[in-house]
């Protein structure tokens, strides 16, 4: 959530800070011009949120009044969108997330007359910011008990949520799915100030297990401080966060938590986590960008343990990792994964992520972002999405951390406080105090065009995409299954935003639906490789990846302008492969998993 700066940029603020001045990091970084407003747009985006009956706007969480002075900065999340499909009735759902005490999260159901409207409250699942509980921070879904309903889980700053999805009332006419909680009695009942959190099956035994991000120490109620030495012990290499968690599913409807046993602990101020097999060995691996530290691969051992790989190419560079997001960009049948930081020119430029996958190769990721890639400013949430349906993966990136004053700016006291001893910034009593200054505020979002592989264009401007919130998380869906991706963002103080992409007709698709039979109804943690034109790219069913986000769970491939699909390779999540032989094009798949 802050910045931190390598040891040449800290050296440089406290060097010209004495002085009075400002470190001026980027002055040789390279400036890339934007499209041409006459450039014919790949795709477009139109802004419906409005027109679907989706009015939502998320309010930060107000917290304990010795942090008053930077309210904005310590309470600068908790805007969080999750799809799924809640009712049951084949068309995705929205979650969204509100964090102040009394207020009501939001679940919009598809109706019949294709708008949403929210029915959290009559579900259950709208009232989760409760004074002594907790305020809410994102959700994921996942059917924990096997039972083919969608279940939620919503991570708090405080106890999370565990909601079982009980379905529509027999006889109800109205498709509002009821949900009870279940937390305790699921033994998830610790206070953990989470930010993050991903279900899959890291052993492959049909159930969900649940992975869980601290960011602050759980040793904080930040409503009722004893002192206010919460902050990071550095700006490098801080591992004084809150504790991740490895819940294993006993199937039950109980949970156990195995972290230390499996050996995936980290206490690193944890932004963003995704579970994928990145290295195709057929177990599901753990992905993790850090607040204040560098990323981290936990790769997994045949569901016996993890083991934290700590020469892959990760390391050597410590970030402001805020998301964790997985997509094939190079069309080699392969996850990669793009990871945001802080890019803000005159003062901090780390650049964001685009990790390419090494791992068969040489056991390794690279970094290959650069120019617009690289530059988002201060990136938040973003996802890969085939928004023009030309075969290649593209980027949505949200960006801007706290906007207020358009004529004050905290760039300087924050190049104050990153300059000065640890002790110093660890206590957020010695933080000067905000006031209404912006820090990076009014930032747009950025729309980078896959550009078939050839590098990579910041689209935005011509395409429809120019709002100037605070954006926090991305998911995508097709929500209306009319084979086209659209893009769900939620903004921090700011309003639930829906863009409706509008690709070229003439690119084709198709599109897959997995529905398992061993217990993980929904098959998160399987892929699907798609083999076309010469080429092959796979996609992963998503458990809760990005930037407090999880996208929808069909998988929609563009295919640009070949005809058809050799093949498709579904991997369950169980490890078995299915093959389909030219599967039909222009339309959504659905394949059942052949039951144990």
């Amino acid at each position: 959530m802050s910045p931190h700066p390598a040891r040449r940029i800290l050296v440089a603020f406290a060097f010209f800070g004495a002085i009075g001045g400002i470190a001026w990091y980027d002055r040789n970084q390279p400036r890339v011009a934007g499209p041409s407003r006459d450039m014919d747009a790949p795709f477009r985006f139109r802004e419906v949120s409005k027109e679907l009956g989706i009015d939502f706007m998320h309010t930060a969480p107000v917290l304990d009044s010795k942090l008053a002075h930077i309210m904005p900065h310590v309470a600068g999340m908790g805007a969080a969108v999750s799809i799924a499909d809640a009712n049951h009735d084949g068309r995705p759902d929205v979650y969204a997330t509100t964090s102040e005490f009394g207020l009501s999260n939001a679940l919009y159901v598809r109706q019949p007359d294709g708008k949403f409207r929210d029915v959290a409250r009559e579900a259950g699942v709208g009232e989760l910011n409760v004074e002594g509980r907790g305020c809410s921070m994102g959700s994921v879904w996942g059917d924990y008990d096997g039972d083919g309903d969608e279940d939620l889980f919503v991570y708090r700053w405080g106890y999370p949520v565990l909601a079982r999805n009980d379905g529509v009332p027999a006889g109800a006419t109205d498709g509002v799915p009821k949900f009870t909680e279940v937390t305790r009695d699921a033994g998830l009942e610790h206070w953990i100030n989470a930010n993050g959190a991903t279900w899959f099956d890291y052993d492959r035994d049909g159930r969900l297990d649940l992975y869980v991000a601290g960011y602050f120490s759980e040793a904080i109620d930040l409503w009722n401080l004893a002192d206010t030495t919460i902050m990071q012990e550095s700006f490098e290499f801080a591992s004084n966060g809150g504790r991740n968690w490895l819940f294993h599913n006993l199937g039950d409807g109980k949970f156990e938590d195995v972290t230390d046993a499996m050996g995936c602990n980290s206490t690193r101020w944890t932004l963003g986590v995704a579970a994928a097999d990145l290295n195709a060995d057929g177990w599901v691996d753990l992905y993790i960008a850090n607040d204040y530290g560098p990323e981290e691969y936990f790769v997994n051992r045949e569901g016996k343990r993890f083991e934290l790989m700590d020469k892959v190419g990760l390391a050597e560079s410590s970030k402001s990792g805020m998301c964790v997001a997985l997509g094939d960009f190079e069309n080699k049948g392969r996850l990669g994964v793009y990871v945001t930081n802080i890019s803000v020119r005159r003062y901090l430029f780390q650049g964001n992520n685009l990790r390419v996958n090494r791992l068969a190769e040489d056991g390794r990721f690279y970094n290959d972002a650069r120019d617009q890639l690289a530059d988002c400013g201060w990136a938040w949430g973003s996802q890969f999405g085939d928004f023009d349906n030309d075969g290649w993966r593209d980027l949505f990136v949200v960006n801007g951390f706290i906007s207020a004053s358009k004529d004050q700016d905290y760039w300087y006291e924050m190049g104050k406080i990153a300059g000065a001893a640890g002790p110093m910034f660890l206590d957020a009593q010695h933080w000067p105090a905000m006031g209404d200054k912006s820090l990076s505020g009014y930032e747009r979002s950025r729309v980078l065009w896959n550009k078939a592989g050839r590098g990579w264009m910041d689209v935005a401007p011509i395409v429809g995409v120019d709002d100037l919130y605070d954006g926090r998380a991305v998911a995508i869906a097709d929500l209306d299954g009319r084979g086209a991706l659209d893009v769900i963002v939620a903004n921090q103080r700011g309003p639930l935003l829906v863009y409706r992409s509008e690709p070229k007709s003439e690119n084709r698709w198709i599109g897959f639906e997995l529905v398992g039979k061993r217990g993980n109804s929904s098959a998160i943690g399987g892929s699907v490789t798609i083999h076309f034109g010469g080429k092959q790219q796979v996609a992963v069913v998503d458990g809760g990846s990005g930037f407090c986000s999880q996208n929808e769970r069909r998988l929609l491939f563009g295919l640009g302008s070949v005809a058809s699909v050799d093949k498709a390779v579904v991997r369950w999540p169980s490890g078995v492969e299915q093959e389909l032989v030219a599967p039909k094009v222009q339309s959504y798949v659905r394949v059942t998993e052949e039951a144990p």
